[in-house]
């Protein structure tokens, strides 16, 4: 009876170690193939070993990359906008919500249904009219008008998000920073953000990482070659014209360096804010 036990146990542990087996190869096959093809002597996927590393090891993508291309204004670029998308939404998504959170005022209840329902058609409804604001506004082919179609686009989602989180703030630590005379600016920069930080640093990583790879809107915005983010650097690469996908894949990899250690950075000052969050009602 116990070795009927013991076999049906094994039998059971193998096939889940086998399937844990196979999931993991089918996801991360794909990513190590591609950090394989960064360093492949071949130029193209039709000449990849499909074992990886199966071809030998070359910098010579990385120093065509570096030399022969823009990719360094490619990254300014990125960059720039990245960082002010996140800086620009984190400021309105916070400001607007603790408004919505924390006043009465007409209209508030349709003002907060028109922003939901903003969040219900796909953003590429409205690409003809952000083109057209756009021309009028001559936001086209500049960093600030990409930045400006990011920030209007992350507003609606974002500033239901922080409100749902102010919402279980307790109103008592407004009420008590009132009667001492605070302002409600002072409330908000010395009592609501920081416990509401989780929320706001996890506002400011996904505004962040949403524009750096993004290739729809830079496609439509930006045309001179002098504006391009590393989406459309990147992806000049592989079209029907060129297959380097080897060059597309150093410059992938280049890019996940230091976005990976910001988002290790930002994860470990978001798990500690959770631990020091503040009172909830």
């Amino acid at each position: 009876m116990k070795t009927g036990y013991h076999v049906i146990s094994s039998l059971n542990k193998f096939v889940i170690y086998s399937l844990f087996v196979l999931i993991s190869f089918f996801v991360f096959y794909p990513l190590v193939y591609v950090v394989s093809a960064a360093f492949s002597p071949s130029n193209n996927i039709a000449g990849l070993n499909i074992i990886p590393f199966g071809d030998g090891f070359t910098w010579k993508h990385f120093i065509y990359l570096f030399t022969k291309t823009q990719y360094w204004l490619w990254f300014k670029n990125t960059l720039i906008i990245s960082l002010w998308t996140a800086v620009l939404t984190v400021i309105i998504a916070s400001l607007s919500a603790y408004v919505f959170s924390r006043f009465k005022f007409v209209f508030k209840k349709s003002l907060l249904m028109s922003l939901l329902i903003l969040q219900i058609f796909p953003s590429f409804v409205g690409m003809i009219a952000i083109y057209v604001i756009l021309y009028r506004i001559n936001g086209l082919d500049t960093l600030w008008g990409l930045v400006l179609v990011y920030v209007a686009g992350n507003i609606p989602y974002n500033t239901w998000m922080v409100k749902s989180y102010m919402d279980t703030v307790s109103k008592s630590l407004d009420e008590a920073a009132r009667i001492d005379g605070a302002s409600h600016m002072r409330i908000f920069g010395t009592i609501i953000l920081p416990i509401t930080r989780p929320i706001i640093t996890f506002l400011g990583i996904s505004s962040f990482t949403g524009p750096w790879m993004d290739f729809i809107f830079p496609k439509l915005v930006l045309r001179s070659p002098g504006k391009q983010t590393l989406a459309l650097g990147l992806f000049a690469f592989v079209t029907d014209k060129k297959n380097e996908f080897t060059n597309f894949a150093a410059g992938a990899l280049v890019i996940t360096i230091p976005f990976v250690i910001f988002f290790l950075f930002t994860q470990k000052a978001m798990m500690m804010s959770m631990g020091t969050a503040g009172v909830k009602e």
